[in-house]
């Protein structure tokens, strides 16, 4: 693809961190991971803030080949109402969550930008923190998002190599590379405060991935500096479509890559979902990870129904009780904290303010 932007193949942007990367001897990694909790506990003391995820649809027109969602699955599609929306906002409130990310398959005409607003009005109103993981927008959108409250979005590239991109990505708006590469600047462009990047490990080869992912976000840093950028490290696994990845990434190797992004990255938080099992989110809290899902459930209507009432996205591998989860927390020395934002500071920042000229 000739006409890719060229802080994504420029290596000065993340060229310190391949051969950190690429080194797979045990000592190392000691040093790495000694080196990323020192860094994490200056920059970020014991905290861990955590998240949930509410899942609005499964509604998709987008022919993903590793998703559950993907358009030509079988199982049956379901959006919730307004008053739906509710009783999940409460049912995750009393678990403690004040922090949710409502996520959406790609645009429909079931599920679109308008519905989408509702959605964040009715969150707004029961959390302080609403992020959105859905489809791209435009700009204008964005900024009708921001006024409605969401204060976040995440968007995975999913893999940042284009030709196989085209491959994974069958049909609908996702076969678009440059336009979901693009879309972050979108949103803070529209006056979003902070966006979520990342890279579908297995899908491509890890390295490459990581370097890539690595670019990316020194960019956003670099040309958004008053915006909040953070980075998560999603593995692919199970989902209804028994996708099978080409790549294998291992423990070891994704506790290299969360460590040297720690080390090359210190100011910027690092997620860890549910994806991951309960051993290996416990020992990557506070070595480099300050942000993590919990108590997740990837049906739609997974928090008032039973989590098994309709496909999942993906299988979570993490199924702990929110209550569970802040004890391994904290019988590691670290502070689960479900609210550090405040609807106070939930007005839209400006495109002037956003960038830096």
């Amino acid at each position: 693809m000739s006409d890719l932007p060229s802080w994504l193949t420029d290596a000065r942007l993340s060229e310190e961190i391949e051969p950190l990367l690429r080194n797979e001897d045990d000592d190392s990694l000691e040093r790495l991971a000694a080196e990323a909790q020192a860094v994490t506990l200056r920059r970020f003391g014991r905290i861990i803030s955590l998240y949930a995820p509410l899942y609005l649809s499964n509604f998709c027109s987008s022919g993903c080949v590793y998703c559950g969602f993907a358009s030509d699955r079988t199982s049956p599609r379901r959006k919730l109402d307004a008053s739906e929306i509710e009783k999940e906002l409460l049912a995750m409130k009393a678990l403690g969550i004040s922090d949710v990310l409502l996520l959406t398959g790609e645009r429909t005409n079931a599920v679109g930008f308008d519905y989408l607003c509702r959605a964040v009005e009715v969150a707004a109103r029961h959390m302080p923190r609403v992020a959105v993981e859905a489809f791209p927008m435009s700009i204008a959108e964005y900024r009708g998002l921001a006024e409605c409250g969401c204060t976040a979005i995440t968007i995975y590239q999913e893999t940042y190599d284009p030709e196989n991109y085209g491959k994974l990505h069958r049909w609908g708006p996702k076969q678009d590379f440059l336009e979901r590469l693009e879309t972050p600047e979108r949103a803070l462009a529209g006056g979003i405060r902070s966006v979520g990047i990342g890279a579908l490990l297995g899908l491509s080869e890890p390295v490459g991935e990581a370097l890539a992912l690595m670019r990316h976000a020194r960019h956003l840093c670099h040309t958004w500096w008053k915006a909040g950028v953070s980075v998560s490290f999603p593995r692919i696994r199970p989902q209804e479509g028994e996708y099978r990845p080409q790549f294998t990434v291992s423990d070891r190797f994704l506790a290299r890559m969360i460590f040297a992004f720690r080390i090359g990255m210190p100011d910027i938080d690092l997620v860890l979902s549910t994806r991951e099992n309960p051993e290996f989110r416990d020992g990557m809290a506070g070595l480099g990870i300050t942000r993590m899902s919990i108590a997740s459930r990837t049906t739609v209507g997974g928090y008032v129904e039973s989590d098994t009432a309709s496909a999942r996205q993906f299988e979570v591998s993490d199924n702990r009780s929110a209550k569970e989860f802040c004890l391994a927390l904290r019988s590691k020395g670290l502070d689960p904290v479900f609210k550090n934002w405040d609807s106070a500071y939930n007005e839209p920042v400006t495109c002037k303010e956003a960038t830096c000229h």
